[in-house]
């Protein structure tokens, strides 16, 4: 054992069951987790890892199924073939996977889970005749079909464009490691020496995996070993892809958009080769299967499920299903207005809604709307966003029971409307505990949680145009959006290391019940009642829905966008505000039409 080995412990795995299987020469090494008689899903690992990379998600995992990992050959515990070249080819592979299934699930098709190496493997797997019926779904994460990757290299060299050249070269780029491996002797030593070494350091820095012993002892002997998966395979298969390299089972494809070694633009066209495919991608890094073992758990539970139960695979819902579907989403103010129309359009796209509203009734039925509009989990939760302490029981309760938020969504607000010195104290302390306090204490405990889970995450925060427009009738709320819009700012620079998104929505006039419940300083009960009639019929007038500004929510998270002017009058007025100052200076002091 090498000296790097000696360091670091082997995880284990809980209640495991462990057997060796017979394969061509090897004996794999092959872990049971999970009720043997639940459907089978057997996790493959990549390069150059072992069965220990799956540690969390089989944990997660094995509660609703008969989960089975195992070591490829020449990983981890399983011996490696003798000689090695030529040991490594995907023939051989697929007997492995083939016993492997026979000696754990002989009378049932098991579901297939792949990443990096492991999902190369699984392309052969599912698109081998002889595979028919052992397999009932495939999971592919980070590594794609080499026929598959053959043919689109092959496309973009016979049809030639500036952009097909331009993802031809790109990914040539990231595959730099190809060819390094391809090279004798070299990845060994490297491997068995400094690489070894430093794999680690490099992974938790880059990745943002989570510290501590790697999960792999035998690195260094099975990054040598793995470097033949690589010259066994690549140069035949992507000269010679195979022309019927069809899936026959439903697949879901799992893409990680930070991959630095694949792009996400090499699957495109894949509904060519697999037909009944479901896509799902996520803001990470190459090792999901450690930085994001919660949400694998989750789309594999749902995809598994939707297979056992006759469905084709997981439907498409809604624009951004493929981005937001099974993270979870915790929304403030999420009663009414804006605030239930973002909640529903990200239950619309899969996510695991969070409704949080002062109203536990209003909060109650969006919660049940969630659901009806295509969320998997749905939890109302009463809080006083202005209430540090209930914020901070909130925070912990949704840790605890949901888990760590993957989008927050500080929406919940008060109007104000008056002359400043109109204004009271008390309604200074009031707009400013709901608007800009309420703010601070989700992105302090919620945005907290992200950073510590390490694997990123998105806040948005509602401001508004006033943020940026002056108003002599808007000093208060004018000055908490705008407090808003800057806490924003400062948060993006502060939060962009670790992985978290923040985005700054500002709306302009939205069609919500804010104008029945707002405030107008210096005016009796009932000049009150007539200003809020007044203002609802011009927001009426107006009409902007609130489902619209719901879908520049979930556009502006899907593309990380820093300040999101919403309505035309917004966008106009934000680009006044830049291009002439004086002008917006002079439109503040027009009096409004109340």
């Amino acid at each position: 054992m090498s000296q790097s080995e000696g360091r670091v412990a082997r995880v284990t795995f809980e209640d495991a069951r462990e057997r060796r299987v017979h394969s061509g020469g090897v004996e794999l090494c092959v872990v049971e987790l999970g009720d043997p008689g639940r459907p089978t899903v057997v996790l493959v690992h990549g390069y150059p890892d072992s069965k220990e990379v799956w540690s969390e998600v089989a944990a997660g995992l094995a509660g609703r199924f008969h989960v089975v990992l195992y070591d490829v050959r020449g990983h981890g515990r399983s011996t490696a073939p003798r000689p090695l070249r030529g040991g490594f080819a995907l023939e051989k592979l697929t007997d492995d996977f083939l016993a492997v299934a026979d000696a754990v699930s002989p009378d049932r098709p098991v579901h297939l889970v792949g990443h990096d190496w492991g999902s190369v493997q699984g392309w052969e797997f599912v698109t081998v005749p002889r595979t028919e019926g052992r397999i009932a779904s495939f999971t592919s994460m980070s590594g794609p079909s080499l026929d598959h990757f053959g043919h689109w290299i092959r496309d973009r060299v016979r049809r030639p464009t500036p952009r097909r050249a331009a993802q031809l070269l790109g990914q040539g780029a990231r595959s730099w490691y190809v060819y390094a491996l391809h090279t004798p002797v070299l990845p060994e030593l490297a491997w068995r020496g400094p690489l070894g070494r430093y794999w680690p350091r490099y992974l938790e820095r880059a990745e943002k995996t989570p510290g501590g012993a790697y999960p792999t002892a035998s690195l260094p002997r099975d990054a040598a070993h793995g470097a033949w998966l690589y010259r066994d395979n690549v140069r035949a298969r992507l000269r010679g892809p195979r022309a019927d390299a069809y899936a026959h089972v439903p697949v879901q494809l799992v893409t990680p958009l930070g991959d630095p070694f694949l792009s996400a633009r090499l699957y495109d066209g894949l509904d060519r080769w697999a037909p009944r495919l479901t896509r799902r991608t996520l803001p990470a890094g190459h090792w999901i299967p450690r930085t994001r073992p919660d949400l694998l758990t989750a789309w594999i539970t749902e995809f598994v499920t939707s297979v056992e139960d006759g469905r084709p695979g997981v439907p498409a819902r809604g624009r951004y299903a493929d981005r937001f579907g099974g993270q979870l989403v915790l929304v403030t103010g999420a009663g009414s207005g804006i605030g239930r129309a973002t909640a529903l359009a990200f239950a619309g796209a899969g996510a695991r809604v969070v409704a949080v509203d002062r109203d536990a009734g209003a909060a109650v039925r969006t919660a049940e709307l969630s659901r009806r509009a295509g969320a998997p989990e749905a939890w109302a939760e009463p809080a006083d966003v202005s209430d540090q302490q209930a914020m901070e029981k909130l925070a912990e309760k949704v840790a605890t029971a949901y888990g760590v938020v993957d989008v927050l969504v500080n929406n919940a607000g008060i109007g104000l409307s008056g002359s400043f010195l109109d204004t009271t104290a008390e309604d200074w302390r009031k707009v400013l505990d709901v608007n800009l306090w309420g703010v601070i204490h989700g992105c302090r405990l919620f945005g907290r949680q992200m950073a510590e889970r390490g694997q990123g995450g998105h806040i948005v925060n509602i401001a508004s145009a006033a943020a940026y427009q002056p108003s002599r009738a808007l000093p208060a709320y004018s000055a908490s959006k705008a407090a808003v819009l800057m806490l924003s700012e400062c948060l993006r620079a502060e939060l962009a290391d670790r992985g978290i998104g923040v985005t700054a929505v500002c709306p302009g006039f939205v069609n919500t019940t804010i104008t029945s419940t707002a405030r107008f300083a210096g005016a009796g009960a009932d000049e009150e009642r007539r200003l809020r009639q007044r203002a609802a019929r011009l927001y009426g007038l107006r009409n902007y829905p609130p489902e619209k500004v719901a879908d520049v929510i979930l556009r502006a998270v899907a593309r990380n966008e820093a300040v999101v002017p919403v309505t035309p009058e917004a966008r106009g007025t934000r680009l006044l505000a830049r291009l002439s100052p004086r002008v917006s200076r002079a439109l503040a002091r027009v009096r409004p039409p109340l």
